[in-house]
């Protein structure tokens, strides 16, 4: 098993910038991949980004691409999302997501993001 640990939300007005952490204990050898999601109040959840641990490829939603950017440090088993131009839309509860090669899915317990108008 493996336990995700997210940090850095908050509160920003619009076109600020937010930085989220997310670190993996336990059983982290064969994490395939780890990213975020997000759940605005009312919606179902949505994928944001991820990124794969050994080659570094990434993937962004369409709607972040340009404005967020994922980064991994193999050291500290930790995936960051930098989160620039932020926008209303984006408020929501923002969970880490680990993907072991043996399937299934790792959670974060999310941490909140809201950006004022």
């Amino acid at each position: 098993q493996a336990q995700l640990i997210e940090s850095g939300g908050g509160v920003v007005q619009a076109g600020g910038s937010l930085r989220l952490s997310c670190t993996a204990s336990g059983r982290t050898s064969n994490m395939y991949a780890m990213g975020w999601f997000r759940q605005a109040p009312g919606k179902e959840r949505e994928f944001v980004a991820r990124i794969t641990m050994n080659e570094g490829n990434v993937l962004y939603a369409d709607f972040v691409k340009g404005r967020f950017a994922i980064s991994r440090d193999l050291a500290k088993n930790t995936v960051t999302l930098q989160m620039n131009s932020l926008r209303p839309e984006d408020t929501a509860v923002y969970y880490c997501n680990g993907k072991p090669t043996t399937g299934g899915d790792y959670w974060g317990q999310g941490t909140q993001v809201t950006v004022s108008s």
